[in-house]
């Protein structure tokens, strides 16, 4: 009798080891779905960033050219350029040309 209960023991023992296996192989499996998974948004959240850097470099260089704008609009030049060209002023040394047109058509 005693050899029948070490049977017994040896297959349970088989059973647990063999549950404990599949247990195992389960986890490591879905551990390594996630990895896949994480790699994936780290892919995604990666080309993001390098978007949104390639936005900021855009914004900045157009806030540069409002800043430059803006320092512009301030200069004796652009207010001359103003003058002539919205109000038709000319300076007092200038000789302003015009052509008549005949009226005719252009065709």
């Amino acid at each position: 009798m005693a050899n029948s209960s070490y049977g017994r023991k040896k297959r349970g023992e088989h059973y647990l080891l063999g549950l404990i296996l599949v247990v195992m192989v389960v986890v490591v499996g879905a551990m390594v779905l996630r990895s896949l998974s994480l790699q994936k948004v780290l892919r995604e959240n990666e080309a993001q960033i390098s978007d949104l850097q390639s936005q900021i470099a855009a914004e900045k260089q157009r806030s540069e050219e409002i800043e430059e704008r803006r320092k512009y609009i301030q200069t004796n030049e652009y207010k001359e350029e103003v003058a002539k060209d919205k109000l038709g002023l000319v300076n007092e040394d200038e000789i302003i040309f015009r052509i008549e047109n005949d009226g005719g058509s252009a065709e």
